[in-house]
């Protein structure tokens, strides 16, 4: 019978920009195996405009830390080597590998164009404020670095709809490009009239070169690197049409064995719903309803419901498609989607998405190994764990929830006569201490169970009618299940 996947986001916002973490990535890969993680999510491998970028702000998609470009030879992560050393000790761990990948926009031209634009409001990106006129903007690509290596393809203004620096002027601004033809993409989110724009040059996926080129690069990439899927960035901003016809022909080209997560920040459940169908549900998405409510109820503490907390939420309503997840790079404190799930309640909420049935689990860096800078936060390693190992050896089999409480909420997984000591009974509060009694199967009967959380040091015996009275501590959570072997 084939084994629960875990997936692990291999990086946080403030991870050192000292070039060694493909090298940490590389290092790490046995022991995160070991651990129950098979799949890793890692940064934009490509080229951003300083050896400090996050590889949000893409300058060449050719240049995997292999070209002096942008003020070194390396990204922020490492060179073009040691991504295929680590990829590499990856798979020979059985752990799959799924690459960042930034579409939506470009960023540290080599030269200046002159243009002509019209100024649009930035609360409604349909309503234009100016007469056409004319700027200078960073929008001419060239690569001189790269010398035409794996691409001979340059960038001008016209493969661009919009741009936000005016260098003429020196003024920042959302600007959209003037030319045959040129407007925002209308298949994509309907967030300040149209959300085409975002950031920097925005691709124009109007432009039939702009779509063929994003494509030969994607099975480009694919190949170069031997990847095992992609993380599609910000696709709410992209035409789906293009994200669409993107998938079907990357997965085409790797024989239909490529795997496919996008980030469509909206909390929405009917907009990631539409998004689904308009691409034909070819990939997964990020649970982000989920997590904001995972954030919420951290948040309200005693005053949260959680009977509820499922309703409306990408796992609740597409969980063939649904990536599950407490917290990102996005989400961490101080950044651009802040909506940090506060500590008291993080074990709790990597329960929830951990050892549910639906749901593809992602685990936050941030959380597993901790976050960096200027106000650094303590790993939860060894509250993760544990949930891990209950979730690759005993979270299976059928499953009864026990939702009948808005404080506290638990559930069952039968198990499953494949997995020798599979099942287990979960318990969760946001108040005071109590106990939930549950059926875990008659044939369970006389058998005890601990808690792998360790907040609870007393075994529970299961009846002979195959209940448990399953205890948990105020404000926590406590996992039960035959112990670890």
């Amino acid at each position: 019978m084939e084994r629960n996947h875990t997936m692990l986001q291999f990086f946080e916002w403030h991870v050192a920009a000292d070039g060694d973490h493909w090298k940490r990535l590389k290092d790490a890969a046995p022991e995160l195996k070991a651990s129950g993680i098979d799949a890793v999510w890692i940064p934009p491998v490509t080229k951003g405009e300083s050896p400090d970028d996050n590889g949000y702000g893409v300058y060449d998609l050719y240049d995997l830390g292999e070209f002096d470009q942008k003020g070194d030879v390396r990204t922020k992560y490492g060179t073009k080597d040691e991504l295929h050393e680590a990829i590499r000790a990856c798979h020979e761990n059985g752990i799959q590998v799924y690459v960042d990948v930034v579409m939506n926009h470009k960023a540290g031209a080599d030269e200046k164009e002159t243009f002509q634009v019209i100024e649009v409001d930035a609360e409604n990106r349909l309503e234009e404020i100016s007469e056409p006129f004319e700027i200078e903007g960073w929008t001419k690509f060239t690569f001189p670095g790269r010398d035409g290596k794996y691409s001979d393809f340059q960038w001008n203004f016209d493969h661009f709809n919009g741009t936000d620096y005016d260098a003429r002027e020196e003024r920042t601004g959302f600007f959209k490009i003037v030319g045959e033809g040129k407007s925002w993409n209308d298949q994509v989110d309907d967030e300040f009239g149209n959300y085409d724009y975002l950031m920097f040059a925005n691709l124009d996926y109007n432009h039939p070169e702009v779509r063929d080129e994003m494509i030969s690069w994607g099975k480009w990439m694919s190949d170069t690197l031997d990847a095992d899927g992609y993380r599609l960035d910000a696709i709410k901003h992209i035409s789906h049409e293009f994200i669409d016809d993107f998938i079907r022909q990357v997965k085409e080209h790797r024989d239909g064995n490529f795997y496919m997560v996008g980030e469509y920040w909206n909390e929405d459940i009917e907009a990631c719903g539409s998004f689904l169908e308009a691409t034909d549900f070819q990939l997964d998405l990020f649970d982000v309803q989920l997590h904001y409510k995972l954030h919420r109820i951290s948040e309200d503490g005693r005053d949260a419901d959680l009977s509820t907390l499922f309703d409306g939420t990408l796992v609740g309503e597409f969980p063939m498609n649904a990536v599950t997840f407490v917290d990102n790079h996005d989400s961490q404190p101080g950044e651009s989607l802040e909506s940090w799930v506060q500590d008291w309640f993080k074990q709790s909420a990597y329960a929830l998405v951990l050892l549910r049935a639906d749901g593809y689990p992602c685990v936050f860096y941030g959380d597993y190994f901790g976050i960096d800078g200027e106000n650094p936060i303590e790993d939860k390693r060894e509250a993760i764990d544990p949930l891990i190992y209950a979730r690759f050896h005993r979270a299976y089999g059928e499953q009864d929830d026990y939702f009948d409480h808005p404080a506290t909420i638990g559930w069952v997984r039968r198990g499953v006569e494949e997995i020798e000591g599979s099942g287990c009974a979960v318990v969760v509060t946001v108040g005071d201490a109590g106990e939930k009694r549950m059926f875990v199967g008659e044939h369970r009967a006389g058998e005890e169970w601990t808690d792998y959380t360790n907040s609870i040091d007393e075994p529970v015996v299961i009846d002979d009618e195959g209940y448990g009275t399953f205890p948990v501590e105020a404000g926590s959570v406590s996992v039960w299940a035959l112990p670890a072997e």
